[in-house]
């Protein structure tokens, strides 16, 4: 039985993702300098990928 072709390319294709996980916000936070070692995880600013 063959493999679907939509499952094929989906591993050689990788898109940029527009929404970071928290813990990828806080490092571009931390690259910005602004973010403090002690401050909380929730509630924080939005960030754009680092491309």
């Amino acid at each position: 039985m063959s493999m679907h072709p939509s499952l094929k390319s989906a591993s050689k294709v990788k898109t940029r993702r527009n929404v970071l996980k928290r813990f990828e916000r806080v490092e571009v936070l931390k690259a910005a300098g602004k973010w403090k070692e002690g401050d909380r995880g929730r509630g924080l600013p939005k960030t754009k990928p680092p491309v």
